[in-house]
């Protein structure tokens, strides 16, 4: 049995662990999550995913945990996004906030694993063919160019491709049953839209996915660290969000300072055959301009609409662009 098998069987049962930990005892009854309670376990989860940079630093070396606390960095900052979109999401579908965190829970569980293969198809693709690495740095720098220029995408979740796909096959109640994606009907099984919910959730999380991991690709070729530093930022998400979510639009630069690191690391891709920019550096770099973009938003006055605060690619066509103001039907909004 090899060591690298044993390291990933380890870390992988560390985070089901955790997973279970938080599915079965702390979060087993459906309740609204407190700011308090989210500011907790906010806390929790950044304090583990710094720790295990300690942990990386103590087996791998500094190099190897600055690589690693760049790639936390980078998805950390842009899950911010990701909770403007839940917002809508679970404003549209008219979620109750109890049941919020179990379509979250479900939702992190899958992005694990969505991650997870992208993680490995881009290590391999790297490995096998050098100019995707010019392919990553170019669409980094494409993503980040829109997102500066406020190239926005008005996301209308009843519109979903896969969403409609799935209500042509899936047979759907017009109600919420609890926590429950699945109820029986007169014998038959029919699904809940707790679980339409948790298929936007998802879907959406596979288009960030998109740029996310080849901007943390342009900071390590390590797989287990751009694996584990993904985990880290995407457990703590679902705290994140019920902590940030009533204050999301207060976060006017944010989005602009996304837009500069992913230029910063796409053009660190692109030039890495003339130039190795080092590790502190990047830190350095997309430390700076997050801290910078928090600070000036927090300061601001202006304010953003979360329909209009993030910038997403849609290499799928998962997402219907929507700008002609209209409401969701009623039969959407369930």
């Amino acid at each position: 049995m090899s060591p690298d098998f044993v390291i990933w069987a380890a870390f992988l049962a560390f985070v089901v662990a955790l997973l279970a930990l938080d599915l079965f005892v702390l979060h087993r009854d459906a309740h609204e999550v407190s700011v308090r309670e989210a500011a907790g376990w906010s806390a929790f989860w950044v304090a583990l995913g710094l720790s295990f940079a300690g942990v990386i630093w103590a087996t791998r070396g500094g190099a190897a945990a600055g690589e690693y606390l760049a790639g936390y960095l980078i998805e950390k900052s842009l899950s911010v996004d990701n909770v403007f979109v839940f917002v809508l999401i679970f404003s549209f579908f008219a979620v109750p906030a109890a049941y919020q965190h179990r379509v979250l829970f479900w939702g992190v569980l899958g992005a694990l694993v969505l991650r997870g293969v992208f993680i490995v198809a881009g290590a391999a693709l790297l490995e096998a063919f050098h100019w995707v690495l010019y392919l990553f740095g170019a669409f980094l720098v494409y993503t980040g160019l829109k997102m500066f220029r406020h190239e926005d995408l008005a996301l209308d979740p009843g519109e979903n491709r896969v969403l409609r796909l799935l209500r042509r096959f899936v047979p759907m109640t017009t109600e919420y049953h609890g926590q429950r994606l699945f109820i029986r009907q007169a014998g038959t099984l029919v699904a809940t839209p707790l679980f339409a919910v948790l298929v936007i959730v998802e879907t959406t999380d596979l288009i960030f996915a998109v740029d996310s991991i080849p901007a943390i690709f342009a900071v390590t070729r390590d797989p287990f660290l751009v694996f584990t530093s993904n985990v880290f930022a995407i457990l703590g998400l679902r705290a994140l969000y019920f902590l940030l979510a009533g204050v999301a639009h207060r976060f006017v630069y944010l989005k602009a300072g996304l837009a500069v690191i992913l230029v910063f690391v796409g053009t660190k891709m692109l030039i890495t055959d003339l130039y190795h920019v080092p590790i502190g550096v990047s830190l350095g770099v997309i430390a700076s301009v997050l801290t910078l973009s928090i600070t000036l938003s927090l300061r601001s006055k202006r304010t953003v609409e979360a329909e209009h605060a993030v910038a997403i690619p849609d290499p799928f066509g998962l997402i219907t662009e929507h700008h002609d103001g209209r409401a969701p039907s009623e039969d959407t909004q369930r």
